[in-house]
């Protein structure tokens, strides 16, 4: 990392938004905002302080002699009433927030991650008013923050096709993959799952929240058709915005689990004939890397950001197509040879995405950012 200037004191405080990287049953956002943190911490210069702001006590800790913690509690609006404050009365160099949004007050110097913007291409996908919010605090972002962060160059395009945002205020910087996610090979113990998830026999394995861009609608159909009769379909994520309609297509072949704990999900992934993930979109998609952390073949769409992630390691369709994707489940089911190739391909795939890495190019865009004189007000 290129050398950060002298500020008057000789350190630069940087303050994080953390309140989404404690979450008891995280998502990606939630994932990506506590390994991000944790990663800064460990590998940010000596000159650098941290202050991770908190809307409740946090049950994990973050450990850095450079950090503090600031518990700010507030019943509602924490980050336009609370955090706003916070930043009057006592405001870092500059404010970094991974998984949310920029308060009403912050430093000139913000740099703020953009996740995604699948809810102007699948609006149908969200209620009107999560909609409303996700496009206003994404024009916010573009307008106000000094820098952003995408999870994908597919992010990025987005964000300048949609929203106008300069190119050279937007970094990619991608996300990593858990290091706990890992192959798990003990017959005992995938049994215990199964028995545990009442699973019989082979199944497929999905893994994401319950919504309508997922694409589960598809994937039920396309996997109800033939040759899967033998297989079962494992649909595993916490419910989100109208999943009612998916979970009442649950039967003997199509079962739903609910949100899977750490303990077990790598058992689930490691034991599954492959991974089906058809979403229609995706700003980054941790479960494609995870399933290949754990050496089980990958189905995946050919839009968004999964080619990235997926590079030449998964079978890749049409999400919009039933037929695409029912010829798909066909291959990676019965080709012995497409799903070695998948796997031995897969394992090399995740590798190239650590926490680490995303943390060298985060820093590089702090450096840029208090670095420039050419701040926005």
């Amino acid at each position: 990392m290129n050398a950060l200037p002298v500020s008057t004191s000789g350190r630069f405080l940087i303050g994080i938004d953390a309140s989404r990287s404690v979450s008891p049953q995280p998502t990606g956002t939630e994932i990506y905002s506590r390994y991000l943190i944790e990663a800064l911490l460990s590998r940010a210069p000596d000159r650098i302080s941290f202050r991770l702001y908190f809307n409740q006590p946090p049950q994990s800790t973050f450990s850095n002699p450079s950090s503090a913690i600031k518990v700010i509690p507030f019943p509602h609006l924490w980050t336009h009433v609370r955090l706003s404050l916070e930043m009057m009365l006592h405001r870092p160099d500059l404010l970094f927030v991974p998984a949310h949004v920029l308060p009403i007050v912050h430093p000139r110097r913000s740099v703020v991650t953009v996740h995604d913007l699948g809810y102007l291409y699948f609006p149908e996908a969200h209620p009107p008013r999560q909609r409303w919010y996700l496009d206003r605090s994404t024009r916010w972002h573009t307008r106000t923050a000094a820098h952003l962060l995408a999870d994908s160059a597919a992010t990025k395009r987005d964000l300048i096709n949609q929203y106008h945002a300069d190119p050279d205020t937007i970094t990619v910087a991608y996300p990593g993959l858990d290091p706990s996610v890992k192959r798990v090979d003990d017959p005992a113990e995938i049994a215990r799952v199964k028995a545990k998830y009442h699973i019989d026999g082979d199944y497929l394995f999905y893994l994401g929240t319950i919504q309508p861009r997922k694409n589960l609608q598809r994937l039920i159909e396309a996997f109800l058709q033939p040759p899967t009769s033998n297989l079962q379909l494992l649909v595993a994520g916490k419910p989100g915005w109208y999943s009612e309609q998916f979970l009442q297509q649950a039967h003997d072949r199509v079962k739903f689990i609910g949100y899977v704990d750490a303990a077990d999900k790598n058992t689930l992934l490691s034991g599954a004939m492959a991974f089906v993930f058809p979403s229609l979109y995706e700003g980054f998609g941790f479960p494609v890397l995870e399933a290949m952390a754990c050496g089980v073949p990958v189905l995946c769409s050919n839009t968004s950001s999964l080619p990235e992630v997926a590079g030449d390691a998964a079978l890749l369709v049409n999400p919009l197509e039933v037929d695409a994707i029912a010829h798909g489940l066909q291959e990676i089911v019965t080709n012995a040879e497409l799903r070695k190739t998948l796997i031995e391909r897969g394992y090399q795939q995740a590798q190239k995405f650590t926490w680490q890495a995303c943390a060298e190019v985060v820093l590089n865009v702090f450096e840029k950012v208090l670095n420039s004189d050419k701040m926005k007000g």
